[in-house]
C-alpha cells in the first residue's frame, strides 16, 4: 500500500514554524548574547520574535546577459528603419 501525498514528511521540515521549541530559543538567545549558561535558567524565557522575510528572485548571469542582449537587438532595429527612409 502506498503512502498518502499529505502524510509525506519531505518539504515539512523546511517549513517557517513562528512558533520554536525550547532549545531553539535558547540558541537564539546564545547568538544575540543574551543568555548565560551558568547565570540564566531554561524556564520563564523572554520572547524571541521570529520574522519570516520573503526573497525576490535574483537573476543569474545568464538571465542578465540575454535581457541585456535583448534590449540592444531592439535599439538597433528601431534605428535601421530610420537610416533607411533618410537615404
Amino acid at each position: 500500500m502506498t503512502q498518502h501525498p499529505s502524510l509525506k514528511s519531505g518539504a515539512k521540515g523546511a517549513a517557517f514554524r513562528s512558533v520554536i521549541k525550547r532549545h531553539e530559543k535558547v540558541k537564539e538567545l546564545a547568538e544575540k548574547d543574551k543568555w548565560e549558561e551558568e547565570k540564566d535558567s531554561v524556564y520563564k524565557l523572554p520572547k524571541v520574535k521570529r520574522v519570516k522575510f520573503k526573497t525576490k528572485k535574483t537573476k543569474g548571469p545568464a538571465e542578465a546577459e540575454a535581457e541585456a542582449a535583448g534590449t540592444a537587438e531592439t535599439k538597433e532595429e528601431t534605428k535601421a528603419p530610420a537610416q533607411e527612409a533618410g537615404k
